[in-house]
């Protein structure tokens, strides 16, 4: 561990066994841990590391607005990173947790622009989402020239659409509020009865369930669908 450093730490998708070992050294070393929460105050990617965070080092939750609007969120980011930066010009070594791994639709990368001129900064990788569900399922995200399309539930129809029309399989993520719509569009491309979703992959809250016996209109935000259009042989 170098001092003055940030860390960006992928913690894996849900299941602490999950994480790297590189992520458990610098997690057990840091002199700051910083984590995005939610408006409960919650943070999944410090309860993932949790069984490994011995209370030593200064703890920095992130409260990041989950609005459609991003000036909410960049005003955050900006206060957040002025933490930050604090806390290394001191000497300290930071280690920002993140839900499967810090740069795959991660909040880590609004860290890396606002202060990676100025500071040290290293990522440790991290299993994301997709690896976990595919395990989970048995399912090939990609061989040979097929073509693997992740999809943000939150585009339009139209765009759902094309997304889906491309890919040999495709993974769906940002479900939550968005489940009925991105639904509805499996269902008119004839596609409902190939998609699974998967809430919390490897977490203790995981459940695994075809698309269409879920009887809801939306779904927990860290729920992935999945969908293969290609044949295996």
């Amino acid at each position: 561990m170098e001092r003055r450093t940030l860390y960006g730490v992928g913690v894996g998708p849900g299941d602490p066994r999950l994480m790297t070992i590189r992520a458990g050294e610098v997690i057990r070393a840091a002199d700051v841990l910083a984590y995005p929460v939610n408006r409960s105050g919650e943070s999944r990617s410090r309860s993932i590391a949790s069984p490994i965070i011995d209370g030593h080092a200064i703890e920095l939750p992130i409260h990041i607005p989950m609005t459609v609007e991003r000036e909410p969120a960049r005003a955050t980011y900006d206060a957040a990173a002025l933490d930050i930066d604090d806390h290394l010009r001191a000497g300290s070594s930071v280690a920002y947790l993140c839900v499967g791994d810090p740069l795959f639709y991660g909040s880590f990368m609004y860290f890396v622009a606002r202060l990676g001129e100025s500071h040290e900064i290293e990522i440790i990788p991290g299993v994301i989402s997709l690896s976990a569900c595919a395990a989970r399922m048995h399912m090939p995200l990609g061989g040979r020239n097929d073509v693997l399309s992740v999809v943000p539930a939150t585009l339009d129809e139209d765009a759902l659409r094309q997304a889906l029309e491309q890919a040999d399989t495709a993974a769906i993520i940002k479900v939550g509020r968005h489940f009925k719509k991105v639904r509805d569009v499996l269902r008119a491309a004839g596609l409902a009865d190939r998609a699974t979703i998967l809430e919390s992959a490897t977490g203790e809250e995981e459940r695994v369930t075809a698309l269409e016996d879920v009887t809801q209109d939306d779904a927990p935000y860290f729920s992935t669908i999945l969908v293969r259009q290609g044949e295996l042989s």
